[in-house]
C-alpha cells in the first residue's frame, strides 16, 4: 500500500483554520507574515488580519487560513472566540525567553482545556536565531515532560522568521494535524491502533475481501490500491509488502494472501513512521470522517416527517437482519450471546446497544442471549428513536442497499384515527402512573425479567420492547415508562404526545391515593391531547390484583372510565404472572386508535361549542344564499318592468 492525498478534515471541511496564540512578543505576527510572503517583514502590525496561504503550498492543496491573536486583556473575548473556532492551534514561545516556554504549561495549555478547545496543538519556538548558542538545549528534552502532561500537543518545532528556518513546516504540521490527526487512530502510550480505528479497518478489509476467504489476494490488494490511491501496485511491490508483514508477523500472510492481522499491522506501521495520511486516505475513501464514523454524505438525508409520523425498518432491511442473525449465531442455538453480538458489531465504532436506552431493553434468555424476535425488537427501538443512527449501524454491519431503502415513514397518526385503522408494525406505548404503582414491573415482565422483590424508584425514562403475537401476525410493542416526576416536563411540549400510539395508566388497586393520582394523570394527558390535536387511545391498568382492593376501587375506576368513554380498568398481577392479555390488548387498541380515546368534560364542551358555531355558520350561509337568490330575482323583475315601460 502506498500513501496519497486526502480530502480535508472535520467531515470533509472546505478549509483549515489555524489560530496562532501565545504571550506577547513571541513572534506570532512575524511567523505568519513570513509564511505568507516568503520574506521577513521589516515592520509588523500589532495584530494581522486573517491571512490565507496559497492553496498549492502543501500537497493536500487545501486552503489554509491563519488567524493572528492578541494576548492583551482587552482583547480577551476575541481571543476566546477565535480559539473556539479553530481547527488547530499554534502556541508560540520565544526561544530566548524561557519564561514564555513556562507559560505554555502554567497558562496556555490549561486555558485551552478550560475553554474545551479540543483540537490539535502545535507548539512552536520562535526566534531561534536569538537563542544563546553557548547553552545547548535539546527540544525533545525540554518538551517531553510537557507533551506527557498535555497529550493534545501534536508536534513541537523551533523556527526563525528572520533566517527563514522551518517556517513553512510550522503550518504544514498544523494542517497535517487537522487533515491527518493522530489521536483518533493511534494510542501513543500503548503504541497500538485505537479500537474504533481497528473496527473501521476491519470493515474495510471485509468489503475488499470479495471472495470472503479471510485474506486479500494479490488481485484484491491491487483493487484496494487503485480505489484508494488511483495507482496499481506492481507485482514486485505486492511481494515486498507481504514480505515486510511476514518478517514481523508470520500470521499476517497465508497462502491466500494478506490477512486481517497483517492489514492492521501495515497501518500501525505507517502511523509509527509518521505516514498518517496513508491510513486517513483509506478511511476517507470508504466514507469515514475525523471521528471515524461514516460521514453525513454516506447516510440518508434528514427525514422529512410530521411529529405524529414514526420511522420503521423496511422488509428489505428486516430480511437482511434475519440473514445477519443466522450468520452470527455461530452455535446455531437461535440466540445471539454477548460474544456473538460483539462479533456482529465489531465493524461498527462500538456496540450501539451497550448503553441506555437500548441496554437491557429487549428480552434475553437465561444465558443472556437475544432471540431473533429480541434482536429485531432492538433494531425497531433504535429505528423508532434515532432512524439515521439505526441506518448508520446497518451499514457498518454490512447492509449494502441504498441507505434510504432501509427505512420508511409511517402514515400520520391523525390520519390513522380518521381511517380508524393503523398500518404500523411498531407501536409505542407511554406508561404513566404514580410511584410504586407497578410500571417498572410491567416493563420487566414484558421482556421476561423476573418480578422484582424490592422496589426501586425510576428516575429517567425506561424502555422495554418485544414482539406481540396477534394470532399469526407479529407486531413490535415499545413500552416507554414515564416517571411520575417527568410528566410535567413531558407535557410542557406541544408535540409531547405526537409519537405516542397509546397511553397506559397504571395504579395500585389496593391504594386509593394511587388511583386518584393515576386518574389525575389520565385527565392531564387527555386534556393535552385534546388541546394539541394529538389525542391518544388510553387504557387503565389496575395493578397488584393479588392484594385486596381499597373499598370503593371498582366503583371509582368504573365511573371514571365510563365518564371518559374508555374501556374499564384491566386487572393484572405481575407477581402472579396474570396479565389478562394486557400486551395484546394494548396493540389491539393501538391498531384501532379511534375506539379508546378519552373525552374530558372540557373536551365535550369544546366540541359542543364548535358544533353550535358550525350550525350558526350554516344558518348564516343558508340565509345569505336565500338573500342572494332573492336579490337576483328582484333584478330580473326590475329589468323586465323597465323593458315593458
Amino acid at each position: 500500500m502506498a500513501g496519497g492525498g486526502s480530502a480535508a478534515g472535520k467531515g470533509n471541511a472546505p478549509s483549515v483554520r489555524i489560530v496562532v496564540a501565545g504571550d506577547a512578543k513571541t513572534g506570532k505576527s512575524s511567523l505568519i507574515l513570513t509564511a505568507a510572503t516568503d520574506s521577513y517583514p521589516p515592520n509588523v502590525p500589532p495584530v494581522l488580519p486573517p491571512t490565507r496561504l496559497p492553496d498549492d503550498i502543501y500537497p493536500d492543496r487545501v486552503p489554509v487560513t491563519i488567524i493572528d491573536t492578541s494576548s492583551s486583556p482587552e482583547n480577551r473575548g476575541k481571543l476566546v472566540e477565535e480559539l473556539k473556532r479553530a481547527d488547530a492551534v499554534v502556541l508560540t514561545y520565544a526561544c530566548d525567553k524561557p519564561a514564555t516556554l513556562d507559560r505554555l504549561s502554567t497558562f496556555w495549555l490549561p486555558e485551552l482545556r478550560r475553554l474545551e478547545v479540543r483540537v490539535p496543538v502545535i507548539v512552536v519556538g520562535c526566534m531561534l536565531d536569538k537563542r544563546d548558542e553557548q547553552i545547548p538545549v535539546s527540544l525533545e528534552q525540554v518538551m517531553s515532560p510537557i507533551m506527557q502532561q498535555f497529550r493534545e500537543i501534536e508536534t513541537c518545532i523551533e523556527c526563525s522568521a528572520y533566517r527563514h528556518i522551518q517556517i513553512p513546516e510550522v503550518f504544514y504540521y498544523a494542517q497535517k494535524a487537522v487533515l491527518h490527526p493522530t489521536a483518533p487512530l493511534f494510542d501513543q502510550e500503548a503504541q497500538t491502533l485505537k479500537p474504533r480505528c481497528v473496527r473501521a479497518l476491519k470493515r474495510i478489509f471485509i468489503l475488499c475481501d470479495l471472495d470472503r476467504d479471510g485474506a486479500l489476494s494479490d488481485a484484491e490488494l491491487n483493487d484496494f490500491q487503485v480505489k484508494c490511491f488511483n495507482a496499481p501496485l506492481q507485482p514486485s511491490e505486492i511481494v515486498g509488502v507481504k514480505r515486510v508483514v511476514q518478517d514481523k508477523l508470520p500470521d499476517g500472510v497465508n497462502e491466500r494472501g494478506l490477512t486481517l492481522t497483517g492489514f492492521l499491522f501495515l497501518h500501525a506501521l505507517f502511523i509509527e513512521k509518521g505516514r498518517l495520511e496513508t491510513t486517513w486516505t483509506v478511511l476517507r475513501k470508504f466514507g469515514y470522517n475525523n471521528e471515524i464514523r461514516l460521514s453525513e454524505d454516506q447516510l440518508p438525508t434528514p427525514i422529512k416527517r410530521q411529529p405524529d409520523q414514526s420511522v420503521e425498518l423496511t422488509n428489505e432491511a428486516l430480511d437482511f437482519l434475519r440473514r445477519i442473525f443466522h450468520t452470527f449465531d455461530i452455535d446455531s442455538d437461535e440466540a445471539l450471546r454477548s460474544n456473538e453480538l460483539d462479533d456482529l458489531f465489531s465493524t461498527a465504532p462500538e456496540n450501539p446497544w451497550s448503553e441506555a436506552p437500548y441496554k437491557d431493553a429487549a428480552e434475553k434468555d437465561a444465558l443472556g442471549g437475544l432471540s431473533l424476535d429480541g434482536f429485531l425488537s432492538e433494531w425497531a427501538l433504535m429505528t423508532l428513536l434515532d432512524p439515521i443512527y439505526s441506518v448508520e449501524n446497518l451499514i457498518y454491519i454490512g447492509y449494502a442497499g441504498e441507505p434510504s431503502s432501509a427505512i420508511r415513514v409511517t402514515r400520520r397518526r391523525r390520519l390513522d384515527r380518521k381511517k380508524q385503522q393503523s398500518d404500523r408494525n411498531v407501536y409505542q406505548c407511554f406508561v404513566f402512573g404514580p410511584k410504586e404503582a407497578g410500571k417498572s414491573a410491567i416493563l420487566s415482565s414484558f421482556i421476561g425479567r423476573p418480578f422484582p422483590e424490592e422496589y426501586e424508584s425510576t428516575t429517567a425514562d425506561q424502555y422495554g420492547v418485544n414482539t406481540v403475537d396477534l394470532g399469526g401476525t407479529k407486531k413490535i410493542l415499545v413500552l416507554r415508562e414515564i416517571p411520575e416526576d417527568g410528566v410535567k416536563k413531558l407535557l410542557s411540549s406541544k408535540d409531547a404526545l405526537a409519537d405516542c400510539d397509546i397511553a397506559l395508566f397504571v395504579h395500585d388497586s389496593s391504594s386509593e391515593a394511587s388511583w386518584k393520582r393515576a386518574a389525575d394523570l389520565l385527565v392531564d394527558v387527555a386534556s393535552h391531547g385534546e388541546a394539541t390535536g394529538h389525542e391518544v387511545p388510553c387504557l387503565i391498568v389496575a395493578a397488584k390484583d393479588d392484594l385486596d382492593p381499597y373499598l370503593t376501587e371498582i366503583q371509582d375506576s368504573t365511573r371514571v372510565s365510563q365518564d371518559l368513554g374508555i374501556e374499564a380498568p384491566i386487572p393484572i398481577s405481575t407477581k402472579l404472572g396474570d396479565f389478562s392479555n394486557l400486551f395484546r390488548r394494548i396493540v389491539n387498541a393501538a391498531e384501532h386508535p379511534h375506539l379508546s380515546i378519552p373525552e374530558t368534560e372540557a373536551g365535550r364542551s369544546r366540541k359542543q361549542y364548535h358544533r353550535l358555531i358550525n350550525r350558526s355558520l350554516m344558518f348564516v350561509s343558508v340565509g345569505a344564499a336565500v338573500a342572494v337568490v332573492g336579490l337576483a330575482a328582484y333584478r330580473v323583475y326590475a329589468a323586465r318592468k323597465n323593458a315593458s315601460s
